[in-house]
């Protein structure tokens, strides 16, 4: 993508600034001609030379480096969407994914993954950790409610759980496909140090994961069908997709669709059971 003129940068940040309350800055207010921080204010809270901000809100400051335009985003108060545009405006690509272990979920996304009732679904971080899920991913997959919170991860479970690997009706093609949607994710994340982390540990304790992990096998997630030999329900067959959770690039939401009626019939009962 060619890199925007150089005036959309220069008015964007203009905008940025004037948006911004001097006073919740702590900054004095004195006689200001225009709303929001003076351009030296921003200069300062950024450390960075006023005249070359200036330069640079002005179209003819020349390109800045990733790491000054990180400042004064943070100078801006920027959100993570705004600094991504300001990436775009400035480079004409987004900033480098630099990953951060999110802590949860809003009641709102729970709510939505528990009104899908004969549907098993669940929310994932970057590095296949599951952060929420619903009753019928409880019964289906696993209940992870009753794990501790290190071991609700999704290769974890799929190399050193034997109930997960005996549900696999092909497991050797499954976690070929697992890991390579795995490695695609969590550098796209920029989680490499969390990768090489988790890696680290798995080929330790899984000479299948280690063989899967050297072939450096790289696949998507978006859509596709699963079958599963539960214990309870016998064989089901579901079809999933995956989706972004808007606003939050660090995670994704997987849902799982019964094909038939009557697995969404037993799952549903399942699940209430399981509740009651």
């Amino acid at each position: 993508m060619p890199t925007p003129p150089p005036h959309l940068l220069g008015h964007y940040l203009k905008d940025c600034r004037s948006r911004l309350d001097p006073s919740a800055l702590g900054l004095p207010l004195g006689r200001r001609r225009t709303p929001g921080l003076r351009r030296e204010e921003v200069a300062q809270r950024a450390n960075i030379s006023p005249t070359w901000y200036t330069w640079l809100e002005q179209g003819r400051g020349g390109a800045p480096s990733a790491s000054v335009l990180d400042r004064i985003a943070q100078a801006l108060l920027m959100t993570e969407p705004e600094r991504e545009h300001l990436f775009m405006l400035a480079f004409g690509h987004p900033p480098q994914a630099v990953y951060k272990a999110p802590e949860g979920v809003t009641p709102r996304l729970q709510r939505l993954l528990d009104r899908l009732d004969a549907s098993p679904a669940f929310i994932k971080t970057a590095t296949w950790d599951v952060l929420a899920w619903n009753p019928a991913a409880a019964v289906v997959f696993t209940d992870y409610g009753k794990l501790p919170v290190r071991e609700r991860n999704i290769l974890r479970l799929m190399f050193a759980a034997p109930q997960v690997h005996a549900k696999q009706g092909d497991w050797q093609a499954v976690a070929r496909f697992v890991v390579g949607v795995f490695r695609a994710e969590a550098v796209r994340a920029g989680a490499t140090s969390e990768v090489a982390r988790l890696a680290d540990e798995l080929c330790a304790l899984s000479p299948e994961f280690t063989a899967l992990w050297q072939d450096n096998d790289v696949r998507v997630h978006g859509e596709g069908t699963k079958r599963l030999q539960h214990p309870a329900l016998g064989l089901i067959e579901l079809e999933y997709s995956s989706f972004a959770v808007d606003g939050r690039p660090d995670l994704s939401m997987v849902v799982y669709n019964p094909t038939s009626e009557a697995d969404a019939q037993r799952i549903r009962a399942l699940a209430r059971a399981n509740l009651a």
